[in-house]
């Protein structure tokens, strides 16, 4: 089929590179004419400067200029409309700060397109699909403005993205469920198409049903997904750092032995960022309460979790009775989750913020891949403060010199950081253990240091150390 993708950030970059990799002939177009030169290039740097996603660099230069074609051009989009089966929309739908859903960029392409469609000189039935999250009920609003454009035979499909990061590529291609909301069978049909690998499969639930069913399914899961890491940190975590004797590992595995429960979000950690969670829910939340339904369950979720990602500072304040001021502060990790550069909603964001108010001397920050977008959002232009904040190449340079260390992303590589902490610092310091990452951590506590981590108390030198360590996250 011949595809058109709108918006090449994660969600558009991604689909466009595997449905080509399906065999489509798919066009991704962004109105960023030097990120689609980056595309264009096939260069695996130039790629993973925006988008830096495990395979999905080698997907996009083994299928450029063969199955896979980007544009930027406005012009050239009339020539790759014509024909075309399926435009997929992936555009940003960032959160406003009333929590409702900022749609102005979406609005702003569809009425674009349907300018352009209105001039196919191709009559053929074209489906426009939200791939985007966005509010239940868009679906419609796209209808609407196409038929004031007057665009000829079309249809209007939803079909939400359910890719995590560091794993998109995967599971594009070996997806859980895929969900499509539509009015008839003729729009069914060309989705069918455009997933015929997946319809009928024995394992991939291939799910149709109504836009607004598809839309609702999105926030949904994402905000249960969020309800689960919530409660482990609200509930689980708190017992094991309240009361003596609960050992986090077993406490976890004792409850999700139960066959009802999920083991998925049972870890603990400083909280969940990334560029779904947070916005959903706070998009579930205003569109529930404009319409006067009670949201106290999604705003405790959300709360819950946005305290975390500052938590452990407090915890270390109060508890570990360490003053920050004028301290250096080594941060290991920036992105939100391990294996991508992405750090939206990270909850590294928020620690940088509670150490700068807590007046600390410098933090030294290192993370896998996530600097150069770290250093572009705390420009020193946009806060003077950022300039105490310096980069690193490795987690051994970044160590060296500090007080204390703030272990905030769960890459591999600070699990075995005891030897690093003791190479580059003496006690008294300070190690905050955000991901429960460091699994010999008694032997750091015996020879002086203290230790404070999610869901455990915190162990001194003087104090005997009796939490073992929890085995790893998913």
């Amino acid at each position: 089929m011949k595809i058109l993708v709108v918006g090449t950030g994660f969600v558009g970059l991604t689909h466009a590179a595997v449905c080509s990799e399906f065999g489509h002939q798919v066009y991704a177009y962004d109105i960023d004419q030097v990120r689609i030169e980056a595309y264009q290039s096939g260069d695996r740097h130039r790629i993973e400067s925006y988008v830096n996603e495990p395979e999905l660099a080698d997907v996009i230069a083994e299928n450029l200029d063969r199955h896979l074609f980007f544009v930027s051009d406005a012009a050239q989009i009339r020539e790759v409309i014509e024909g075309t089966q399926v435009i997929f929309l992936c555009l940003p739908t960032p959160p406003l700060r009333s929590g409702a859903t900022d749609l102005s960029y979406y609005l702003k392409a569809v009425h674009q397109l349907g300018e352009l469609l209105t001039q196919r000189r191709d009559q053929r039935r074209v489906v426009l699909v939200n791939k985007s999250t966005v509010p239940v009920g868009t679906a419609r609003k796209l209808q609407k403005v196409l038929t004031e454009h007057g665009v000829p035979n079309f249809g209007v499909a939803s079909n939400p993205e359910f890719l995590p990061e560091g794993n998109a590529v995967e599971r594009s291609r070996k997806p859980d469920r895929v969900v499509v909301g539509a009015d008839t069978n003729e729009d069914f049909n060309v989705l069918r198409h455009v997933y015929p690998q997946f319809v009928n499969h024995v394992r991939i639930r291939y799910i149709e049903t109504t836009p607004e069913t598809a839309e609702a399914i999105k926030y949904v899961a994402n905000t249960l997904l969020l309800t689960y890491i919530s409660f482990w940190n609200g509930v689980g975590a708190r017992l094991a750092e309240t009361f003596d004797n609960i050992d986090m590992a077993q406490l976890k595995l004792g409850v999700t032995a139960d066959e009802r429960i999920s083991t998925w979000g049972s870890y603990v950690s400083n909280g969940a960022g990334g560029s779904c969670f947070g916005k959903d829910i706070q998009s579930l939340t205003y569109q529930l309460s404009r319409r006067g339904k009670s949201t106290d369950l999604l705003r405790s979720v959300y709360q819950i979790n946005e305290y975390q990602k500052s938590y452990l500072i407090e915890r270390a304040v109060h508890e570990a009775l360490f003053n920050f001021n004028h301290k250096t502060v080594t941060l290991l990790g920036l992105a939100f989750k391990k294996h991508t550069n992405d750090i939206r909603d990270s909850s590294a964001l928020k620690v940088v913020d509670s150490l700068l108010a807590l007046g600390v001397k410098a933090i030294r920050a290192y993370d896998p891949l996530a600097t150069e977008e770290a250093q572009r959002y705390f420009d020193p232009a946009r806060n003077h403060l950022f300039e105490k904040i310096s980069y690193h190449d490795s987690a051994h340079a970044a160590l060296e010199g500090s007080d204390a260390l703030f272990i905030s992303t769960d890459w591999e590589e600070f699990r075995g950081i005891s030897n690093e902490i003791e190479q580059t610092s003496r006690p008294p310091y300070l190690i905050i253990d955000g991901r429960r990452m460091i699994s010999d951590f008694a032997e750091l506590v015996a020879r002086g240091y203290t230790y404070l981590a999610v869901g455990a108390p915190v162990l001194r030198p003087d104090a005997p150390v009796a939490e073992p360590a929890e085995d790893d996250e998913e």
